[in-house]
């Protein structure tokens, strides 16, 4: 019962072929390949350049309230 030999994976690749078809899974392999490239483009977008926006910042002073109520 060790590990399973070339054989068993072939069986189990036909098998999950069958189920799901050659496209479908060529498919899935495509947009897994495009999820990770477009996660490394995002980290690697993020340490090049800063955040930018469309509108400018604001700067705001803080009051702070009297605990007379005033």
């Amino acid at each position: 019962m060790g590990s399973f030999s070339i054989w068993h994976w072939l069986i189990v690749l036909v098998i999950v072929m069958l189920v799901f078809g050659t496209k479908k899974i060529s498919n899935m392999g495509s947009d897994l390949g495009k999820a990770v490239k477009g996660f490394k483009d995002g980290v690697k977008g993020e340490e090049e350049k800063p955040a930018a926006t469309d509108k400018p910042t604001i700067d705001v002073a803080a009051k702070e309230k009297d605990k007379s109520g005033n």
